[in-house]
């Protein structure tokens, strides 16, 4: 079995004669799987960078393909477009990437992405039974949440809390200290209104 390559040199090996090292917004489109317009608007949030020809056409290094690729299998897995962001601008500008530039990257997400999974796997195993949502429309949910008592933690649904049933003994934290924003988004609190002071 070849071993596994761990130098640091760049991650896109460097581009044949017959593949050009600078693609199109079209080539890039037609390569991702995604439009043009979708280019556009990671362009516009600052996710992607491209550079003008003499004819002011845009122009993508083809190392943008990786990072395109990234970004749309963040976007599945829920990571929010301000996080990937954030991740990406600790990759060099001016430069492919290297394998080292994408682990540090890939180190931001690990603990954001280990939580989404024990929580995806907590819905799979929980999926048929009460998850704390209010719905009191199973046959445990009087059993897990009677009278929907589990409302009294916030809005949305409350895996933990569903499992342990009244029987536990620990008190639910609230549920904007420990549910994550992609998890259920908290309720946003209108100012009250200043009324105008009778003349």
């Amino acid at each position: 079995m070849a071993a596994l390559r761990t130098s640091s040199t760049a991650d896109l090996s460097p581009p044949s004669a017959s593949a050009p090292a600078e693609l199109t917004v079209g080539e890039v489109a037609a390569r991702s799987g995604l439009a043009v317009s979708a280019l556009h608007f990671y362009e516009s949030k600052g996710l992607i960078t491209a550079v003008r020809n003499a004819g002011n056409q845009r122009r993508y290094p083809r190392s943008i393909l990786r990072r395109v690729a990234v970004i749309k299998v963040a976007q599945r897995m829920g990571v929010p477009l301000a996080g990937i962001a954030q991740a990406l601008q600790a990759l060099p500008q001016g430069r492919t990437p290297t394998a080292a530039d994408w682990r540090r990257m890939s180190a931001r997400w690990k603990d954001d992405l280990e939580e989404r999974i024990r929580i995806l796997e907590q819905l799979r195993d929980q999926l048929d039974g009460c998850i704390g949502c209010g719905c009191l429309s199973l046959k445990d949910c009087p059993l897990r949440n009677a009278q929907d008592k589990l409302a009294e933690s916030g809005p949305g649904p409350h895996f933990e809390e569903a499992a342990a049933g009244p029987g536990a003994t620990a008190e639910p934290e609230p549920a904007a200290a420990t549910r994550p924003e992609w998890i259920w988004p908290q309720p946003r609190i209108k100012a009250p209104r200043r009324r105008a002071g009778k003349g």
